[in-house]
């Protein structure tokens, strides 16, 4: 998880992304952050995001998102 709050610090470094849960909702997140998080994502976990996973539930906040990694590392 804590690879992960890098990552998004990177991207927004004014943001707690430990408590923030509307990162799409309150338009935290463009297309072009979770384009680059995704990179980042594969890059960092070894994981592919397949594209009916890239939906809002799963880029609101860091806890969905690290769920959706762990769950991808599971699959494999």
């Amino acid at each position: 998880m804590e690879e992960l709050l890098e990552i998004l610090s990177d991207l927004h470094p004014e943001v707690d992304f430990t408590d923030c849960d509307t990162l799409i909702d309150d338009k935290i997140l463009d297309s072009f952050d979770i384009i680059s998080l995704i990179t980042e994502i594969n890059s960092e976990f070894d994981v592919a995001i397949p594209a009916e996973e890239i939906v809002p539930e799963n880029f609101n906040s860091a806890q969905a998102l690290y769920a959706l990694i762990e769950k991808l590392q599971d699959e494999d």
